[in-house]
């Protein structure tokens, strides 16, 4: 299992993940919605490592607003080996520079983080699921597509680690 830190949407962009997660749980793809007892909320992570320490995060983050209201465009859909389903958010500017504020605070407190994750080779996205069947990825791509482009803007942050039950809400 993994834990993350979670950027998370505004309540408009939320519902319109939810309402695809339903279309994909509809069309026979496990959405994020039904994985680990619908723990799980709309999100784009800014690091994912094995297990994460929420007052180690916490205090390595203390005095930065990690929900920065940034504003995120998804104009695509992706997929990643291991038949990953995600939207695609645009990396702009801003979105790198506060990615890269937060790595910089993590690995000076030596916390550690997943390479995929790290400056220059992270793909910021918000997952849609994590096991889509090979038969359904172009159904649930040609879903996604309903659905584009969305805008979002961050309006919280968190350490999550749903398979042990945290979320650890950050500023």
């Amino acid at each position: 299992m993994v834990a993350a830190l979670e950027l998370y949407l505004d309540t408009d962009a939320t519902r319109r993940v939810r309402v695809l997660w339903d279309l994909l749980e509809s069309e026979g793809v496990p959405s994020l919605r039904s994985l680990l007892g619908q723990r799980h909320r709309p999100h784009v992570s800014l690091a994912v490592a094995p297990r994460l320490d929420p007052e180690r995060v916490a205090e390595a983050l203390a005095g930065m607003v990690v929900a920065a209201p940034l504003r995120l465009e998804f104009p695509h859909a992706g997929q990643f080996v291991g038949r990953v389903l995600w939207l695609g958010a645009v990396p702009t500017a801003a979105l790198l520079e506060q990615h890269a504020r937060v790595h910089g605070r993590l690995a000076r407190a030596g916390i550690d983080v997943l390479e995929h994750y790290r400056p220059g080779h992270w793909v910021p996205h918000c997952t849609l699921s994590m096991r889509v069947p090979n038969p359904l990825m172009a159904a649930a791509v040609r879903r996604c597509l309903e659905v584009l482009p969305l805008t979002a803007t961050v309006v919280g942050a968190a350490v999550a680690d749903h398979a042990r039950d945290i979320s650890h809400p950050l500023t």
